[in-house]
């Protein structure tokens, strides 16, 4: 079973926290940071390269120092505040007609090399390598991880009763999402909390923020190696995650364009997709695929529906049965000649929030030749990959909202 603990959170008074919370770090450039960052924005702690004008390297010492000087004063002037005992929390958001409720906690960092962290997703040395440098500058992790666990009675009703109670925090964000956030400081809700996830969830599920998982489990390492006492329970063993049941979360569409059609005229581009698929033109309306093993395909100012035929997935392996699997291996590679999806400069990924409407766009620009969306993958999908130790092709999953920095950091002093 996984080990979890509350934490005193470093949090915004109520009346800032809309000033404070800011996107994660990596959904936004240098410039799109310094464009949205008001006076108190987080990101000048998460981005303290837009503090430079013009804009310092994201790894250069001197952003890294200014990180550290932010953070200091963003505590002094009393725009993030220590809580005085150590708490679960509740964040909610809602996205439309959507709202899911997830457990704010510290997860331990040995999980992860014992398997009760489960990955879905290969990590890269050198995005692992930043991630520490900003949690040991800070001696903080400032930006959440995004768990998933597999629904739990126990911890279901913690979250209904909370939710009932007044939020700490109630705001919308600058798409329109709705923020809200409370503190579980109740001894009977936090012994709840502790013993459901330390004798009944069996293992977290990275759905975001595989990188600073992975830079998490390295720093608990590298600590503990230097530490000639150390016993397991320092806070450095422990890091930020918010936990969401996984009935609770919506996985979006992850999609895919390409620049060219590697040499076809598209009459023969269509002809080279009726081997592995049925291909039916459904005209200048939008069409959204409409179940696993169906695709949507934008080519020439039409779109198509492409349902692959009989022997071209394997609905009992977990890996075959991916449609990101099946698209790649019979059009990108065979057709297209796209053989390395993390390298290849002729293929771009385009998020599920964005719509069709991007896709046609990009298409239509004339910047790609082709466009194709995939029907989402499924929670239990991610999750039986994972069970296996198995990994997902790069670009395949996209969770929407996403987390707020700053709602609460967790300090490893």
């Amino acid at each position: 079973m996984v080990r979890v603990k509350p934490f005193s959170a470093i949090r915004p008074p109520r009346e800032m926290v809309s000033k404070v919370a800011a996107p994660p770090y990596d959904v936004l450039d240098s410039a799109e940071a310094a464009a949205q960052a008001g006076p108190e924005s987080l990101l000048h702690i998460t981005r303290p390269e837009i503090d430079f004008c013009p804009p310092a390297g994201e790894n250069e010492r001197r952003s890294y120092d200014k990180a550290v000087e932010n953070f200091r004063l963003w505590q002094e002037r009393g725009w993030l505040r220590k809580d005085p005992g150590e708490f679960y929390y509740l964040y909610s958001q809602t996205m439309g007609d959507h709202t899911q409720y997830g457990i704010v906690l510290c997860a331990y960092a040995p999980d992860y090399e014992n398997g009760r962290i489960r990955k879905h997703e290969l990590t890269r040395r050198d995005k692992e390598d930043d991630r520490m440098v900003h949690v040991r500058i800070q001696n903080a992790n400032i930006e959440p991880v995004f768990f998933a666990y597999k629904d739990n009675a126990r911890l279901n009703a913690v979250m209904e009763q909370t939710a009932l109670k007044e939020p700490e925090y109630d705001y919308a964000d600058a798409n329109g999402f709705i923020h809200r956030f409370w503190v579980i400081d109740s001894p009977e809700d936090i012994q709840t909390v502790t013993d459901a996830f330390q004798s009944e969830v069996e293992a977290f599920y990275v759905a975001d923020g595989h990188h600073r998982t992975a830079a998490a489990a390295r720093v608990c390492k590298e600590l503990s190696l230097l530490n000639p006492f150390h016993t397991g329970e320092e806070e450095y063993n422990f890091f930020l995650a918010v936990c969401f049941p996984q009935s609770r979360l919506k996985v979006m569409d992850y999609n895919r364009v390409v620049r060219d059609l590697n040499g076809l005229s598209p009459d023969e581009f269509l002809s080279a997709l009726s081997r592995d698929f049925t291909v039916e033109c459904k005209g200048e309306s939008e069409y959204r695929p409409q179940g696993l093993h169906n695709f949507s395909m934008y080519l020439q100012g039409r779109w198509y529906s492409l349902d692959a035929l009989p022997g071209r997935y394997d609905d009992s392996d977990p890996l075959k049965r991916l449609d990101v699997e099946t698209l790649s291996r019979c059009v990108l590679d065979r057709i297209l000649g796209i053989k390395d999806l993390r390298t290849d400069k002729r293929i771009d990924f385009v998020g599920g929030i964005r719509g069709l409407g991007e896709l046609r766009s990009r298409v239509d620009s004339g910047e790609m030749a082709v466009a194709f969306a995939l029907y989402p993958v499924s929670m239990e999908q991610i999750m039986d990959i994972a069970d296996k130790g198995a990994i997902m092709p790069p670009k395949t999953t996209w969770f929407e909202p996403k987390l707020q920095s700053g709602l609460a950091i967790h300090s490893l002093d």
